[in-house]
């Protein structure tokens, strides 16, 4: 059995009455390396929700999303993901700096059917790996600590349209992203973004922006 469960944990369970059946859901399900079938769902998938923990505790939500395949196990332990350019802020990868404590959910909406990961986080700029995946700034690697399949009766299904046009792939250039038009930005900006309000058109302020993701058009 894992150790997936605490005190706070068996207290609910206990209120329900529903301690044994937990314990025997994780003796069941619960396991501490990458199998078969987590590895086929895994690599299938073209995005996950990843957590972190920040400094002041409070835990940070992130979608990543990719390619089909974007995300690769290494071995029965280690799943490795790249870091793709985005805000600037750096929140998730920040956090694991500092808590190395991460999880992981896989989603098919079509099917149903999740997956979830808990494991601890290592990030590495010159990570071997970082040549297998284009685009990428650098590479997280996860620990595998605990994997699972995860009950799918309240996933709603929905039909994947088409992938996004920022994600990376060789021999193509994604256009650059319309917040970086801001008009309130364009001195914060790294030196290499600083052709991107021009080259878009021209600066753009905040309501006008909000107004594009409104309409599907960031």
């Amino acid at each position: 059995m894992s150790e997936i469960y605490g005190d706070q944990h068996f207290a609910m369970q206990d209120v329900f009455d529903t301690r044994n059946m937990a314990q025997r859901v994780d003796e069941s399900i619960v396991l501490a390396e990458i199998s078969d079938e987590h590895k086929d769902f895994i690599q299938s998938r073209d995005m996950f929700f990843l957590t972190t923990i920040d400094h002041r505790g409070f835990p940070t939500c992130s979608y990543k999303g990719g390619k089909p395949g974007f995300v690769k196990i290494v071995d029965s332990k280690t799943i490795a993901f790249p870091s793709y350019d985005g805000n600037g802020m750096y929140l998730s990868l920040g956090n694991i700096t500092a808590n190395n404590k991460v999880g992981l959910l896989f989603i098919d909406f079509e099917t149903p059917h999740r997956m979830r990961v808990h494991g601890t986080a290592s990030i590495d700029r010159i990570d071997p790996l970082t040549s297998d995946f284009h685009g990428a700034e650098l590479i997280v690697r996860v620990k595998v600590t605990e994997i699972f399949v995860n009950c799918p009766r309240y996933i709603h299904k929905y039909q994947r349209m088409k992938t996004s046009t920022y994600v990376p792939e060789a021999g193509l250039q994604p256009p650059p992203p319309q917040w970086k038009r801001i008009d309130a930005l364009q001195d914060a900006l790294p030196e290499r973004d600083k052709s991107i309000a021009e080259l878009l058109g021209g600066t753009i302020t905040p309501e006008q922006y909000s107004l594009m993701v409104r309409k599907g058009e960031a």
